[in-house]
């Protein structure tokens, strides 16, 4: 049969519920290795990426790997970045006065849109290099967008950014109106940089389709968002900190996992769709934790819950090796730097661009539309039977 028409015995067979190992796409932007409980973005282990760079080495290595020439330094992005969160503070006046979202991360979503998919050479972005103006103005406006929200929330005005300062610092000064300590900016810089790229996740695969369309950046980044915020994909820290409270005290602890693992509930921040052990980018995120707090109180609650879940869960499930994941380390290390539960998925997504852009951009290179096939299991025409 000639043309697009496909018979009926010619439809593939469905591989896969979720598409699970299914390749979708090649990449040289990061490798999940979840048998090792190995994370590599941009030729690095994750662990070694922390050590070697901050949040914007992490991102002019990541556009390298996706073959952006040229390929801008670390330097340059941080630049950029000031440029872009100067260009988007102008943006916030008007979304906070429309008030058309109920989350930070809906007001991020309708921020973002409000960017344009081409942006021009206004006053505030005409030194960005013309090739990383759209990635760039999209990390810039998702820190400024989410501190003005988180301010505002609080009845407090948007404080100014200051393009001098680096990305990590300047976004926490934005949120509080005064300068971070050194370990806070450490700690985040660290937590940036581990959440930049994750394989070919759920957000990262939407941002790859609409990007396979040449819709934009900016309309990848919003669809990517818009798929992060399930509470599936982006939504677990929150809960975390909410299991945490629920348990209360040491005492407490015992008996209610005891209670919670009898009822058949899930523990919010163990076990991992991907990893069988533990994910690389807790570890990370402990030290993180570690370094900002100086033996803070809820740090060490938040170990002996940790260590009591995943022997009790051992416990209970006797040859499954369950282990502890990201978002478990991620809502107590924000909650230490002061970022409210309804920001954390903003706060993820403002790192997570960097590498949603990436993949834009080697998609992009690709040029090919992303058009999978189906297997229709529906009534056929009265008289014809499937085949």
């Amino acid at each position: 049969m000639s043309g697009n028409v496909t018979l009926k015995s010619e439809m593939p067979a469905v591989t896969a519920s979720g598409l699970d190992n299914v390749v979708a796409a090649e990449t040289a932007l990061s490798h999940v290795d979840g048998e090792a409980g190995r994370l590599i973005v941009a030729g690095y282990d994750v662990e070694e990426l922390v050590k070697a760079h901050d949040f914007e080495g992490a991102v002019a290595a990541l556009w390298a790997a996706a073959g952006l020439e040229p390929a801008p330094s670390a330097a340059e992005i941080r630049n950029a970045l000031g440029r872009a969160r100067e260009a988007a503070f102008g943006y916030i006046p008007a979304l906070l006065s429309s008030k058309r979202h109920e989350t930070v991360t809906e007001g991020l979503r309708t921020g973002l849109s409000m960017l344009a998919d081409e942006p021009g050479e206004d006053a505030a972005d005409r030194d960005i290099p013309a090739h990383i103006r759209a990635p760039v103005s999209a990390l810039g406006a998702a820190a400024v967008i989410t501190a003005a929200l988180v301010r505002a929330e609080a009845g407090k005005s948007p404080v100014a950014p200051n393009r001098h300062r680096g990305h990590a610092e300047d976004f926490i000064r934005m949120l509080r109106g005064e300068a971070p300590a050194a370990a806070e900016v450490e700690a985040l810089n660290a937590y940036m940089v581990t959440v930049a790229d994750h394989g070919m996740n759920a957000s990262t695969f939407t941002a790859r389709v609409i990007a396979s369309t040449k819709a934009g950046t900016i309309s990848a980044v919003v669809g990517a968002l818009c798929a992060l915020k399930g509470p599936l994909h982006g939504g677990a820290p929150g809960p975390v900190l909410d299991m945490l409270d629920e348990i209360g005290t040491r005492e407490n602890i015992e008996p209610w996992l005891e209670r919670k693992i009898a009822g058949g509930a899930r523990l919010m921040g163990f076990g991992h769709r991907v990893y069988r052990v533990r994910d690389p980018r807790a570890d990370v995120f402990n030290k993180a934790v570690t370094i900002l707090t100086n033996g803070n109180e809820r740090v060490r609650f938040a170990r002996e819950v940790e260590l009591a879940a995943l022997k009790a869960l051992r416990a209970a499930k006797p040859g499954h090796r369950i282990d502890t994941n990201m978002e478990y380390y991620t809502a107590v290390l924000l909650e230490a730097l002061g970022i409210p539960r309804d920001a954390v998925t903003s706060v993820f997504a403002m790192a997570r661009i960097a590498g949603w852009t990436a993949h834009v951009m080697e998609q992009e290179r690709v040029g090919r539309l992303i058009r999978p096939q189906s297997r229709y299991v529906g009534h056929w025409p009265e008289g014809e039977a499937a085949a």
